[in-house]
């Protein structure tokens, strides 16, 4: 028997995966000038961070065409974790203080 393309759900992100999934939300994040909405609303939602992941997969018939099914099970396991979450947050003010410290030369 072949193996399956779907992706198992149970198997983590690696670290590099993870970090680049992070690097790349928060590069679009700041790239927009959304830095303080989007801190806000990671800080205000970060308890229920794990419903937020899981709704991804509720809601994966809708979402396949936009992410596949990878992407869908990579950013529900990004999004699960509340660690994750304060790592995202963390990159986002980093990278908006690049961006000020270069608007500033």
């Amino acid at each position: 028997m072949s193996q399956s393309p779907i992706p198992d759900l149970d198997e983590p992100l690696t670290p590099e995966e993870r970090d680049e999934m992070i690097g790349e939300l928060a590069r679009k994040v700041v790239g927009r000038g959304m830095e303080s909405p989007a801190i806000l609303f990671l800080e205000m939602n970060k308890p229920i961070s794990f419903i937020a992941g899981q709704s991804l997969i509720a809601a994966s018939p809708f979402l396949m065409p936009l992410f596949g099914r990878a992407g869908i099970r990579k950013y529900s396991q990004l999004l699960s974790d509340r660690e994750n979450i304060e790592l995202l947050i963390r990159r986002i003010e980093d990278l908006s203080a690049e961006k000020d410290r270069e608007k500033k030369k």
